[in-house]
């Protein structure tokens, strides 16, 4: 293996490292804010005041959208764990984020930032090779025998074009 390949190999995954950071963290965050809403499989009463009093969030009834907030805190940091469905879990939090950002906390924009950062970054490109998503392509690329391009699953699919194969 010459040396040229064996960067690219590092440089990738180097960034599977990165989207898998990326995931990891993102999805702590919102999992434990999700904690802080339900007691079991309820809604805390802590969570509806929120809702009610402090958040206030336009056309929303303060029930749904503590009802909606909770389940979205839950589902999509699971799904980025696992790296299943990726863009659309960091884009449904990165839609929760703005929401925070505009009608919550604008005052928190520093560490909103970060947030939309890093989901903008799994948004554009995918979760990485340690995902569910990339053992499902990979799967369903073999069953119907396309490995021509196996480079279309990395997180950097243009380095890969550059690279000598």
């Amino acid at each position: 293996m010459n040396i040229h390949r064996r960067l690219c190999r590092w440089h990738g995954l180097g960034w599977d490292a990165l989207l898998l950071l990326a995931r990891v963290c993102l999805g702590a965050t919102f999992w434990m804010s999700g904690q802080t809403k339900v007691e079991g499989w309820q809604l805390t009463a802590s969570a509806l005041y929120l809702f009610q009093e402090e958040y206030r969030l336009p056309l929303l009834d303060p029930a749904v959208a503590a009802g909606a907030a909770a389940i979205a805190e839950h589902l999509l940091p699971l799904l980025l764990l696992l790296g299943l469905g990726t863009r659309f879990a960091a884009a449904g939090l990165l839609a929760m984020t703005l929401v925070i950002q505009l009608w919550v906390y604008p005052s928190a924009w520093p560490t909103h930032g970060t947030w939309a950062v890093a989901l903008l970054l799994l948004i554009g490109q995918g979760g990485g090779r340690l995902t569910l998503d990339h053992l499902i392509r990979r799967y369903w690329q073999q069953s119907r025998g396309d490995s021509a391009n196996q480079c279309t699953s990395h997180a950097d699919p243009e380095l890969c074009m550059r690279a000598p194969q």
